[in-house]
This record gives C-alpha cells, sequence and structure tokens, in this order.
C-alpha cells in the first residue's frame, strides 16, 4: 500500500476529539483495506483505544535485572484540523529498546537504520516493509496463503468459493471450541496478555456480524445482539443495542453465533454475483460501522470473513499460551 493514510480530517476545528486507533480505522477503511475495528490480520494490538487528549505517547521498555533504563523522549497528541499530530516527533538515538512494547503506534514511514533486531514480532497492519534494501510483505502474504488457504477464498468474488470459505472457518472454530472444552474450566474467560478472552472474542464476531453482515449486507435497522462486544472507540452502543454489562456464558455466546452462521450461509447460497458487486444497503442514520457507506456488498461480507479468520488466529494462539 503505497498510500500515506492521514488520520482524522475534519472540516471544523471544534470537530468531536477521536481515539487515535479510531482514527486509524477509519483512515485505512478510506484506503480500501477490507478490515474491521481490529484492523484485520494478523494482529489486534489496535484494540484497546484511548483517548489522547491530555495523554502522553511514549516508549516504555521493560526493566532488564541489574541494568537501569533512562527514561525515553515522549510527546503529546494534539488535535488538529487536517489530522492528529505527534508534534516533535521522537528519534531515538544510541537507545536500547531491548524489551520494548509499541502498542496503538502509527509507525508509518518509520525508518530503522543500523539497528540491532533479532527475536522480535511484528502484528499489525504491515505493507511496504522493507528489510535491508528487500520489500518482504509480499513473501508474508504468500507464506500465509500457503498455511491457511481459506484465504485464498476469503478474497474470492464468486459466491460458491465465499460459502465454503464460511464452512471452514466454521469447520475450524468447532475444532478450537471443542479444544477450550478440554482445558479446565474457567480459561474461556481468561485474557492473555491483555488481549481479549475466548467468550469475548467470540461476542466480538456476534458484534462483527450484526453491524458488517446485517445491517450492511441486508439492510437491517434491527438492534444488535445484546451480548455482542464492540470495541471501545464505537459510540452509541447502548443505542445500537449492545449491553455492556452483559456476561454471557461460552454456551449463549456459541449459540447467537450458531445462529448467524447458518444465515450467513444460507444467504450465500442464494445471493448472485451481481448481487455482491451492488452498492451495500446500508440504512441510514447513525449506526455502526459509519464508514461502510459506499462500498460493495462484496466489500463488507470480506469484512465479516476477514475478521473470522483473524480472529480465529488471535484465540487459537492465546489457548497456547493458556495451555503451556
Amino acid at each position: 500500500m503505497p498510500r500515506t493514510l492521514p488520520l482524522c480530517t475534519d472540516s471544523s476545528a471544534h470537530a468531536q476529539l477521536r481515539t487515535f486507533s479510531e482514527c486509524l480505522l477509519m483512515a485505512c477503511q478510506r484506503a480500501h483495506l477490507d478490515i474491521d475495528d481490529r484492523l484485520g490480520v494478523p494482529g489486534r494490538t489496535l484494540t484497546s483505544s484511548r483517548m489522547l487528549q491530555g495523554r502522553r505517547l511514549g516508549v516504555f521498555p521493560l526493566a532488564t535485572p541489574g541494568r537501569a533504563i533512562a527514561p525515553l523522549p515522549a510527546v503529546t497528541a494534539r488535535l488538529s484540523v487536517r489530522r492528529w499530530i505527534l508534534p516533535g516527533m521522537a528519534s531515538f538515538k544510541d537507545q536500547d529498546l531491548t524489551d520494548a512494547e509499541f502498542r496503538e503506534c502509527d509507525l508509518t514511514r518509520a525508518r530503522l537504520i543500523g539497528v540491532v533486531m533479532q527475536d522480535a514480532v511484528i502484528d499489525g497492519l504491515v505493507t511496504n516493509l522493507v528489510v535491508n534494501g528487500v520489500e518482504v510483505t509480499s513473501y508474508v502474504e504468500a507464506e500465509l496463503d500457503r498455511r491457511h488457504p481459506v484465504r485464498l477464498l476469503l478474497r474470492s468474488a464468486d459466491p460458491a468459493d465465499l460459502r465454503q470459505a464460511v464452512q471452514q472457518l466454521r469447520a475450524g472454530w468447532a475444532m478450537t471450541i471443542e479444544r477450550l472444552r478440554a482445558m479446565p474450566s474457567g480459561l474461556e474467560h481468561q485474557r492473555v496478555g491483555g488481549e481479549w478472552s475466548a467468550v469475548e472474542t467470540q461476542r466480538h464476531l456476534v458484534f462483527v456480524h450484526d453491524s458488517w453482515f446485517r445491517r450492511c449486507c441486508l439492510g437491517s435497522t434491527e438492534p444488535f445482539t445484546a451480548i455482542g462486544l464492540a470495541s471501545e472507540f464505537v459510540p452509541d452502543q447502548e443505542e445500537q443495542g449492545l449491553d455492556r454489562a452483559a456476561a454471557p456464558s461460552l454456551d449463549e455466546v456459541l449459540a447467537a453465533r450458531d445462529v448467524q452462521g447458518a444465515e450467513l450461509e444460507r444467504w450465500l447460497s442464494t445471493v448472485t454475483a451481481g448481487q455482491l458487486s451492488a452498492p451495500a444497503p446500508v440504512p441510514a442514520g447513525q449506526g455502526w460501522p459509519p464508514y461502510a457507506k459506499g462500498k460493495s456488498v462484496l466489500e463488507c461480507v470480506h469484512v465479516v470473513l476477514d475478521e473470522e479468520w483473524a480472529h480465529h488466529g488471535f484465540c487459537v494462539r492465546d489457548l497456547d499460551l493458556l495451555g503451556s
């Protein structure tokens, strides 16, 4: 993606403040990336959005026994009429950033020159990444396709391919849920590294189905399923039917998920390629997602399927950690 991503353009200097995650998400959506409120694959480090007004952004390396860590530069975020800006962007020179963690950070056009990077992990929306003169993103994407052939079906415009993708995704989830049930009771509600638990992940997918499929593909104006879980930056959640205080069991969430999965499969068995290419019938008025207007039905379906695949990977990753 050679495009730059202006974070939050607004014509009014008195525009409502948005979280960094929301601005970045909406910018990505304007760039026609089929991603939802966790920015798709492969990571979900943008889920815990934080209001930036009056807050500071910085890098906080983990302490190493026997070694003092000097405080690193930090800058204050301000609202610009044109975009979010970080005045005085920090430059790190001769710094030890061993074990540093960057969360909710836009590293677009970041330059790492003469660095030592070993055992590093990058999870997030990564495009046009050049390592020692070689653009590596295409290799990563090809390897992901090799490991997960369902990704090829997820990108298809053929209703039959999309239905097959849904069936494979549901089968994968069924195996993961069976594995989860065999683990000690209570782990389904346990978070790993501050990420959503298995139950919360399932609840989020309930919300994704209601918002991106029922509302955007079917034109539904019905309230969202109460036990669905949206990211913090989604506004007016109660008005859209969500219950922030909900604490459903795994079985309750799975029952809703089964109904939704069967609904999507039935719809894909009758929808035509022409109907998929048509503009999404997003209802007028407020409602999530506000940036779906102008997208095609197919683009909205792709968001649903991408979310299903990505969050399944997150859940499997966390279950591996819980079981180790």
